[in-house]
């Protein structure tokens, strides 16, 4: 067992195109079994609200084990687990290959999926991960205006949380006036190949529902960096939402819908040389990571997930080859940067600390820990406390660095981890200025000086 351990996870694909997949007596059974497993090891406990409900359900039950908690209270452990992967990737020692195949997120992913298929989900999921249908209905001028002032407003957020179940508390993001791809120039001729060239020496972007629809300013500070270092860039040409917010609802059904229309275009540009680059880390993970577990046989799906490309990873790679500028003239100051778990599970390091420490007269303080936002997860009625609980370690780690500006790699956190920030500053009548928020690519071309 020992010599099992010592070797690196290994991930199986997501078989969820067979009938045993989807049979609930079988999924209650690998619940059942996974369940026992982490209840004896709990070493899970502190990560998110998953583990400590089941140890709760096992202590609370008759017999102080698995088989005294009612296979209808399972949901409660399932509903807790936003498949940020962490458990998996650094902290269980069951994964596969040992003997005891405990993959816990894509567990957690089946049993969403099995009940997803039964019921259809809940309107207010549906609506919530539809984000390139929100996004265009919003991104209409006069409507983006008026669905702001909505949502922003007392009676707005009552009402989405009366009737969406969108917690009245939660941060959400504004839809911006302009789209990025309708502003951005879509293709940039940079510098030919040049000597020592070994990253691809041209780049996709990949806009993502996010910057595109609600902060196109992350978009084109990624395009002002790579114009800068005289990095060829196109846009993707036609695109749709990567698929997570349907894969953290169990909607896998919906994620090959989106992958149909993604992958073929992607898989062009990646046969055609680019690297392609996403400024949200959930995307790289999904194109990286979750669409090559679902498609394993499919060669366009490993040709994406073999140029898909943090663009942190990316920028240091040419970094390494000899190929970046390095001169900035701005001084950052303080900057507390926060590691989101998507970014962490891609298991390349941590490249954007590494960018951000290249900046002189900057002092980079690193959390590596769940903020608790979770995509759509942390915005939710039922959960939006627990959201708050998770990130507290992280508001008080960014805040002790008394820092000039607070940073993460997923905007979503970023956002969580402000509001978690201004409440407990308000609580303990913190004076001074806030930390201002700000992507980790704005940090690099405010470094830069670029406008």
């Amino acid at each position: 067992m020992k010599e099992e351990s010592l070797q690196a996870p290994t991930r199986h694909p997501i078989a969820w195109r067979t009938p045993e997949f989807w049979d609930e007596r079988a999924v209650e059974r690998e619940l059942e079994r996974v369940f026992d497993i982490c209840h004896g090891c709990r070493r899970c406990v502190s990560l998110c609200g998953a583990f400590p409900t089941l140890f709760d359900l096992v202590d609370s039950g008759p017999t102080g084990e698995i088989d005294g908690v009612e296979k209808e209270r399972y949901r409660e452990v399932v509903d807790r687990c936003y498949l940020c992967d962490i458990c998996f990737m650094t902290k269980c020692p069951y994964v596969p290959p040992h003997s005891w195949n405990v993959d816990f997120p894509h567990l957690m992913l089946r049993a969403k999926a099995v009940a997803f298929r039964k019921t259809g989900g809940r309107t207010r999921d549906r609506v919530l991960s539809a984000t390139d249908a929100l996004g265009k209905l919003a991104g209409i001028p006069v409507v983006t205006q008026a669905v702001n002032a909505v949502s922003q407003s007392a009676a707005g957020r009552i009402a989405a949380e009366s009737v969406l179940g969108v917690d009245r508390k939660a941060w959400r993001p504004e839809y911006a006036a302009k789209k990025f791809r309708r502003t951005a120039q879509r293709r940039w001729i940079g510098a030919p190949v040049r000597d020592g060239e070994r990253t691809p020496g041209k780049v996709a972007v990949y806009a993502t529902c996010y910057v595109n629809y609600h902060e196109p300013g992350i978009g084109h500070d990624l395009l002002r960096i790579l114009e800068h270092n005289a990095i060829p860039y196109t846009l993707v040409e036609k695109e749709a939402c990567c698929g997570m917010p349907k894969l953290e609802l169990g909607d896998l059904h919906g994620v090959r819908r989106l992958k149909e229309r993604n992958i073929p275009v992607l898989a062009a540009l990646a046969r055609e040389g680019y690297a392609i680059l996403a400024a949200i880390p959930s995307c790289v993970l999904m194109f990286k990571s979750e669409l090559p577990l679902m498609f394993p046989e499919d060669d366009d799906v490993r040709a994406v997930a073999a140029a898909m490309w943090d663009p942190f990873e990316y920028l240091v790679a040419r970094n390494n080859d000899g190929l970046l500028r390095t001169e900035f003239p701005n001084p950052l100051g303080a900057v507390s940067y926060h590691v989101p778990c998507h970014a962490r599970v891609q298991n390349i390091g941590r490249r954007t600390q590494e960018a951000l420490q290249w900046i002189p007269q900057t002092a980079v303080t690193v959390v590596e820990r769940c903020s608790g936002h979770a995509g759509t997860w942390g915005v939710k009625t039922e959960f939006h406390a627990s959201a708050m609980k998770i990130g507290r370690p992280v508001f008080r780690a960014m805040l002790q660095a008394r820092p000039d500006y607070i940073s993460s790699d997923c905007q979503l956190a970023a956002h969580h981890i402000e509001q978690g920030i201004a409440e407990m500053r308000a609580a303990e009548g913190g004076g001074g200025a806030a930390p201002r928020l700000a992507h980790p690519l704005t940090l690099l071309r405010m470094a830069y000086g670029l406008s």
